[in-house]
């Protein structure tokens, strides 16, 4: 695997930070958000089920698990292990078809009435996000990571 190709030196030296920084506050969504959920799982369920994009009964696997992979994914960005990451489709859908719900992404979720909806913001939040999880794609090296201890930190701290 080769070094990340960076933009002058300039850069070479602050895109570690910049990835650090996108890596903790990706972790800290994701793990909040699992957080939120597995607390209340009925309620990841019907979220899962109001985007009406799985049949029932795989909606209820769906919203069971994904407290747990988001958990689980948090944790992995926290630690700075496997920062290779991806929302925006799911709320896209459920706006271009007109679907009135919440989209459950912290919690809740389910059918509001009509003007309850935030698509525009949910998307603009989730837009943020992707182009912190691009940021890291792009350049995953960063600091304080568990990377450093596995094969593949080998290879990034010898590129550096």
């Amino acid at each position: 695997m080769s070094a990340p190709v960076v933009a002058g030196p300039r850069l070479a030296g602050i895109a570690p930070w910049i990835s650090t920084g996108a890596r903790l506050v990706l972790g800290a969504v994701f793990l909040i958000a699992g957080a939120l959920k597995v607390v209340d799982a009925q309620s990841s369920v019907t979220a899962v089920r109001a985007y009406r994009l799985l049949p029932t009964s795989l909606a209820t696997i769906v919203g069971w698990g994904l407290p747990f992979a988001e958990i689980a994914l948090g944790l992995l960005l926290l630690g700075g292990i496997a920062t290779r990451v991806v929302f925006i489709a799911a709320v896209a859908s459920a706006a271009a078809r007109g679907l009135s719900i919440d989209c459950g992404c912290f919690g809740g979720g389910g059918d509001v009435a009509p003007g309850q909806t935030a698509y525009s913001i949910e998307i603009l939040r989730d837009i943020g996000l992707l182009l912190l999880a691009a940021w890291l794609v792009w350049q995953p090296r960063s600091r304080f990571t568990l990377d450093r201890f596995s094969s593949a930190g080998d290879q990034t701290r010898e590129s550096a």
